[in-house]
């Protein structure tokens, strides 16, 4: 649905002064930014121009485009906006080419390099609200924050060519302000969709059915040595082990490459390079399937080759109902080998690291790439390109792909009409493949952290991934940082999805179950509100941890929205200090969940420019917990707590129940790398024989409140007296919240043994042996 935005300024103007109500607003007077009177940006260059919105949003926030005015014509502009002075914020920065990440600070110098989003905490006496600052595109120009002289915000305006050039901009940033930092991202979304008209917002997208599956992805398992045996091998394992999964993903090894130096009539050459690194700089040579899978025959008579290979894999493990693979955006990490028969036409090209991206870290792939260059398919050819993958793709039974590498785009556009222009081209060409080939939205963005694709690439993509890569172990050789890189991907994505969540659903990236920090990342993956899915090796599982997350027709129990950080620690460093536990808020439909993790102990070191241990912040953490930091009013169906007395709130860990009040917090010490959950729920009055009761859930589960699929409260009965009924998905132990005793218990219309204790009645739920949701009927 189109956002409820309102053009006619006047007429809601008019009726705000009739209505007495002063509007939130931000403007530029004289050398200040003010948001509702108050100062966040001072010393405002003469050349800074500010421009209303025309589009008010429904709570009467009047937002701003700014832009500037400069003496010269140039590709770059770095233009201050503004002192930034005493005043936290929180923001979203590229830390790597492909990847942003959570940063913290209060003045202008604080802010790093490659910033795509800002948001400064309100005032404590209120006058102030939050203000969320946001670099956008204009024209063929993209934008980004970084420091200045002096506290300055500087924003940098690039096209990525030095062919482009302009000296005149009006709305490459959009500011915003509002009451709730949830809200305010938000509604500002709504607003810049409708200014660029390029991409779409996640709540006007359908998602693929891949976000309601357990997966199994093949990276961490074979990395480049994927082959049919192994995959097979691999379900096999899982489907005996009670944990089938619904998503096969055949990652990087199954396409044809080669290196230049290759001869490009075989691709075994290519295949055989499995070293990190060794296959970035080959390139792709054919859409069709590698030996490996090209000479499957199969043993049902269905053919050989993928489409033969994944008919079998379907036909056998009933449970696979989505199966996808990997490609890069280019085609492979090297690209598209010129000069190839059947292969579209293109030519290598050397890429070039803007000086934002000279500030990130340094990383393999970036290395690779720009030493062997890209093979790049023109943009107006790049259709042919997708066509000729796609159409392969899905004649061979694929549902999908995950489509790696985006940002690389951003480093080939000198002799394409800049990034913005290049991008918008094969965004586009992308954007129709996985229309006509994957349902329009049968993907997985990934290796995309940054504004170019948020605003441009996601007119159909609906998913994608928020955080750096799942890493078992510190590629830089850091034995700690089997521990701290886990809290470091767990920041990255729960801060992440406070921008991307308004493009694409949230993935979180696959992890072991061996790890030994499995639980950990289990939890937080059962909470996320996206697919769950592994990389575990062949035959080396920890099922009794995969049974909490994935139930046995290999589908999940996911939340109603996605997990995002509680609003205490949205301006904290949960990384590098030794103070602030990471609490994520979710909702179920009948009610809410909270997740809290110790990831103190490392992260994003600005002076050297990469991921760095912070071990003498690895300590006990302590924090409080309370059912109002779950944002009832805010998730995708907005739950009304209003006028709820008690909440029943669950501790998974400790197996504990309490009851609080919305305003009451119980404290929770966990050491690092650890975690809790608490499935929280509204308690309702049976009037008539005066119980409290609130379901739980299936306490087996991490995702207790999801397994609650109905729930319905009949206090009219006079034949049987008060009664629940709940539709339970799932099997195992169900617990609920009653302050006396029932009567009796039924399961689908059969009365059953029960046990009461604690104010909790426990019952056994058995698996209904289909998908259905079990009945379970409490009388009291």
């Amino acid at each position: 649905m189109a956002p409820s935005l309102n053009k006619n300024a006047s007429q809601v103007i008019a009726r705000l002064i009739e209505d007495n109500t002063k509007p939130l607003s931000i403007n530029l007077e004289g050398s200040e930014f003010l948001a509702n009177g108050q100062p966040i940006l001072t010393d405002v260059p003469a050349n800074i121009i500010a421009t209303p919105s025309q589009f008010i949003y429904k709570d009467f926030t009047f937002g701003c485009f700014v832009g500037f005015d400069s003496v010269e014509v140039r590709s770059r502009h770095v233009v201050p906006i503004g002192k930034l002075r005493d005043i936290r914020f929180m923001s979203i920065f590229r830390f790597k080419v492909w990847w942003t990440t959570h940063w913290v600070g209060k003045n202008g110098r604080d802010i790093q390099h490659e910033t795509q989003m800002l948001i400064m905490d309100k005032s404590e006496d209120g006058c102030r609200p939050y203000v969320l600052l946001l670099p956008i595109l204009e024209g063929s120009f993209r934008a980004s924050f970084q420091p200045g002289h002096d506290d300055n915000l500087d924003v940098c305006v690039e096209s990525g060519s030095t062919k482009v050039r302009e000296s005149r901009f009006r709305t490459c940033i959009y500011m915003h302000v509002g009451e709730d930092p949830y809200e305010l991202v938000k509604n500002a979304m709504k607003v810049v969709r409708v200014h660029l008209g390029t991409f779409k917002l996640l709540e006007q997208k359908s998602l693929p059915g891949i976000v309601d599956k357990f997966g199994w992805c093949t990276w961490d398992a074979f990395y480049l040595k994927v082959n049919p045996q192994g995959v097979w091998e691999g379900v096999k394992g899982l489907v005996e082990g009670g944990c089938p999964p619904g998503l096969v993903l055949i990652d990087d090894g199954w396409q044809s490459i080669c290196h230049d130096y290759d001869d490009p009539i075989t691709d075994q050459e290519g295949m055989n390079r499995t070293a990190a690194g060794e296959q970035m700089p080959c390139r792709l040579i054919k859409f069709e399937e590698n030996y490996k899978f090209r000479d499957y025959e199969s043993p049902r008579g269905k053919g050989k080759g993928m489409g033969a290979f994944v008919k079998d894999l379907k036909e056998e493990f009933k449970s696979v109902e989505h199966v996808y693979v990997w490609h890069a955006l280019c085609g492979y990490w090297g690209g598209i080998r010129p000069n190839v028969t059947n292969m579209p036409e293109c030519r290598v090209i050397s890429p070039k690291l803007s000086q934002g991206l000279q500030m990130t870290m340094e990383d393999l792939a970036v290395d690779k790439i720009v030493n062997n260059g890209v093979g790049l398919v023109p943009p107006e050819k790049v259709h042919e390109m997708y066509e000729g993958l796609h159409s392969h793709l899905e004649s061979a039974g694929i549902d999908g792909v995950k489509v790696d590498v985006i940002h690389s785009l951003e480093m080939l556009s000198e002799d394409y009409g800049g990034r913005v222009e290049l991008a918008k081209a094969y965004y586009k060409a992308l954007t129709d493949s996985i229309r006509k080939h994957f349902k329009g939205n049968g993907v997985i963005a990934s290796m995309e952290h940054c504004n170019d694709f948020m605003y441009l690439g996601t007119e159909t993509i609906a998913l994608g991934r928020v955080g750096d890569d799942f890493w078992c172990t510190d590629p830089s050789g850091d034995p700690n940082g089997t521990f701290w890189l886990q809290g470091c991907h767990m920041v990255h994505c729960a801060y992440n999805s406070l921008w991307m969540g308004n493009f694409i659903q949230p993935d979180w990236d696959m992890f072991q179950s061996t790890h030994p920090c499995a639980e950990f990342h289990a939890a937080s993956r059962a909470i996320s509100g996206g697919p769950v899915y592994i990389s575990d090796s062949v035959g080396k599982h920890n099922f009794q941890l995969l049974k909490t997350l994935a139930l046995p027709d290999g589908s999940i129990l996911r939340c109603q929205h996605y997990a995002l950080p509680t609003r205490d620690c949205l301006f904290e460093d949960p990384l590098h200090e030794g103070k602030t536990m990471l609490k994520l808020w979710n909702l179920n439909k009948f009610g809410g969940v909270l997740g809290a993790f110790n990831c103190q102990g490392g992260g994003w070191c600005p002076v050297t420019k990469k991921n760095k241990s912070a071990s003498e912040y690895s300590v006990a953490v302590t924090c409080l917990a309370s059912p109002n930091d779950v944002e009832w009013s805010n998730g995708t169906n907005p739950f009304p707590v209003k006028g709820v007395g008690i909440f029943a709130v669950y501790m998974y860990r400790q197996k504990k129940l309490k009851l609080l009040k919305l305003s009451d917090n119980v404290e929770i010490t966990l050491q690092p790398f650890d975690y809790e959950l608490l499935t929280i729920c509204p308690v309702t009055t049976l009037s008539k024989k005066s119980v409290q009761f609130a379901p739980i859930g299936l306490v087996n589960m991490l995702n207790s409140g999801g397994a609650i699929d109905s729930l319905v409260y009949n206090d009219n009965d006079d034949n049987q007296g008060s009664s629940v009924i709940i539709g339970v998905k799932g099997s195992g132990v169900m617990r609920a919240f009653a302050s006396e005793k029932p009567s009796s218990c039924m399961i689908n219309g059969v009365s059953v043994n029960f046990s009461y204790g604690d104010r909790m009645v426990t019952v056994q739920v058995p698996w209904p042996n289909s998908s259905r949701s079990s009945e379970i009927k409490y009388v009291f």
